[in-house]
């Protein structure tokens, strides 16, 4: 057998999965992610800051300054 990792964008889309695997069913398990949402945040605010170009360049050698 395979297996299918599914990835839906809300919860609605999570909930109606959820009813489809059962109505058939078919077994599942759930999982969380294993980062803290705090940390996720601040990545993702980060790949935001990047893309509206509110980033500072800093030259290599200035790092081991």
């Amino acid at each position: 057998m395979e297996t299918l990792i599914v990835q839906p964008d809300s919860k609605e889309k999570l909930d109606a999965i959820k009813a489809f695997m059962k109505a058939l069913k078919i077994p599942f398990e759930a999982s969380k992610s294993p980062y803290n949402p705090d940390f996720v945040a601040k990545i993702k605010q980060g790949d935001e800051d990047i893309k509206a170009g509110r980033t500072k360049k800093i030259s290599l050698d200035d790092i081991w300054k």
